[in-house]
């Protein structure tokens, strides 16, 4: 495996959400808290930034070339060619303090996004899906959403509320756009919580696990098949990108971290990137137009 490289200058605060749009031959990603959105641009190495009114949990990229922006009150459309933010969907009112945090699209192009309590992490939170312009929630009681990712196949669905420190498995219905039943994939150690995940193409899944300065790769029986040491504490996502689906790209957060925690990790917040060995999967994009015909309709 090769060693960690980082890429570009900035430094994230709580960077997340990293998508490889293949089409365009470039890596997404945002800064919750800066708040902004970030695009690495692949062959010369240029980053841009666009800063957004109010914090975003996640993106997701559309088949009409735009991003899904999941701002605190907020589903809107980001159009890069100008910068424009375009209203899109409304979630039920959420609670003072609530925002939308990890976002994912499923394999038929539905978009799954959970929110939180921004400030207590109470578990008051709830996972919505989106299909097409029809928002549905999912699941309550949740801390911190994180670590959507869908198999290859699109019949394993993974989610993970963070601080339960446990990574969870659903059979999932392509069709109908419904998991079954959790069962655990697998746990983590406290102070390591799972945070943002991605799936290969020979169906493993790769975990950012935050606090515990490394990304793990699970099979999908859970049994843990590979830990990848990182000079950060605080992974928080990761992707895979570059024209083969062949480079890891992994966010990291520098958030709430003391003068003295940052010169002792000097790439904290920083974008990194590394040869993992294996192929990722092209990046689901969100149907506009919601279920298609061949798709039973979601009652």
């Amino acid at each position: 495996m090769t060693p960690t490289v980082r890429i570009g200058r900035q430094r994230d605060i709580l960077g997340e959400s990293p998508l490889w749009d293949e089409r365009a031959g470039c890596l997404w990603w945002v800064d919750i808290r800066q708040p902004a959105i970030r695009r690495l641009d692949h062959a010369s190495g240029a980053v841009d930034t666009w800063p957004l009114p109010d914090l975003v949990g996640s993106i997701a990229l559309v088949e009409d070339g735009r991003l899904l922006v999941a701002l605190p009150r907020q589903l809107a459309l980001f159009d890069p060619r100008d910068g424009s933010l375009a209203p899109f969907v409304e979630p039920p009112p959420m609670p003072a303090e609530h925002r939308f945090n990890d976002g994912r699209c499923d394999r038929e192009g539905r978009f799954w996004v959970g929110s939180m309590h921004n400030r207590t992490r109470a578990p008051e939170g709830v996972l919505y899906c989106l299909d097409g312009p029809v928002l549905r929630a999912e699941r309550s009681g949740v801390c911190i959403p994180n670590s959507l990712a869908f198999s290859p196949d699109g019949a394993t669905m993974y989610f993970a509320d963070s601080l339960r420190y446990t990574l969870f498995a659903y059979d999932y219905a392509p069709a109908t756009g419904h998991p079954g039943a959790e069962r655990v994939l697998a746990a983590t150690t406290p102070p390591g919580f799972p945070d943002g995940s991605a799936v290969d193409a020979q169906g493993f899944l790769w975990n950012a696990e935050f606090n515990a300065w490394r990304v793990v790769r699970y099979a999908p029986d859970g049994r843990i098949d590979r830990i990848v040491p990182l000079p950060v504490q605080r992974p928080t996502c990761c992707a895979f990108g570059g024209p083969g689906l062949d480079v890891l790209y992994v966010t990291t957060a520098s958030q709430q971290m003391t003068p003295a925690q940052l010169q002792a990790q000097p790439l904290a917040g920083a974008l990194l990137a590394l040869d993992a060995g294996v192929r990722g999967l092209p990046e689901p994009r969100f149907a506009l137009a919601g279920a298609r015909t061949e798709r039973t309709p979601t009652p």
